[in-house]
């Protein structure tokens, strides 16, 4: 995402998450619990948009997405998403679903880590944001499930099909995109769906100690690997090696290599610039 802007002003207020920032880190919160932090039309837009801001502004060096109250996400409201679906046309329903995917596309190529903290129950679209994070770090009792065959639609839902199999492989993903069966976090672990399994009560708490983390790290180090880890995932070896060594020798005209060089001779922490 360039940094270059036209018109548009960054947004203050967000009316369907909570947004809070603080010292490069932006925690965005699902924030209807009485539904389980379900999905509406305007939810999935704000984080679409919040994302692509937050790429254009290059003040974000790491994002936590959580929910409020018993879970993460169940999932796209069935009555505010699912009943109005009923109701459109091919045109409308394709937009709707292009909506979704955007979403997914801007977690995945926003230049900066996500962190999904996820507690009780993460469902359908749920399941699939946070299938789309860099991170995912989870209560012992937090479950995953891919619903959608539950509900009569294809479990190659917004771009799950894709990432899926590169997370966990083929078999897993077959059956947990087929079946839409949950998956309890232990297993979850135990099959690479997890980055980290939490204590219980802990997940929100132990995803802001890796984003602060990662704040504090070399975030244009970090943005690169982000950016060769997705591109490189449909390439060959020969135009992945090509890539890495194109953005080596760009980082290594970078101000961190030489930080890191001068903070090594000096015997001292790097103090980290993002540049």
């Amino acid at each position: 995402m360039s940094p270059f802007t036209g018109s548009a002003r960054t947004t203050d207020t967000w009316q369907h998450i909570r947004v809070t920032r603080e010292d490069g880190i932006v925690t965005v919160t699902l924030a209807r619990p009485d539904k389980l932090n379900a999905l509406t039309f305007e939810a999935y837009a704000d984080l679409r948009d919040l994302l692509a801001e937050l790429s254009r502004e290059r003040s974000a060096r790491a994002l936590v997405l959580g929910g409020e109250g018993r879970g993460f996400c169940s999932g796209g409201d069935v009555e505010e998403i699912i009943g109005a679906t009923l109701a459109m046309d091919t045109a409308q329903l394709l937009d709707f679903n292009r909506m979704t995917g955007q979403v997914v596309r801007a977690v995945r190529d926003c230049p900066f880590p996500v962190i999904a903290a996820v507690h009780g129950v993460a469902a359908g679209a749920g399941a699939v944001l946070a299938l789309a994070a860099d991170f995912r770090v989870a209560d012992p009792s937090a479950r995953f499930a891919f619903l959608f065959t539950k509900v009569g639609l294809s479990g190659g839902d917004m771009g799950a099909a894709y990432l899926l199999p590169r997370v966990v492989g083929l078999g897993h993903a077959t059956r947990l995109l087929m079946l839409g069966e949950p998956v309890r976090a232990p297993e979850a672990e135990r099959i690479g769906l997890l980055s980290e399994l939490a204590e219980e009560g802990r997940a929100d708490a132990a995803s802001h100690i890796l984003a602060r983390r990662l704040a504090e790290g070399p975030a244009l180090a970090h943005a690169q690997t982000k950016a060769l880890l997705t591109a490189e995932l449909d390439m060959p070896l020969g135009a992945a090696v090509e890539m890495d060594a194109v953005t080596q020798a760009l980082l290594m005209n970078s101000a961190d290599y030489a930080e890191f060089h001068a903070a090594f001779t000096e015997k001292r922490p790097p103090k980290w610039q993002g540049k």
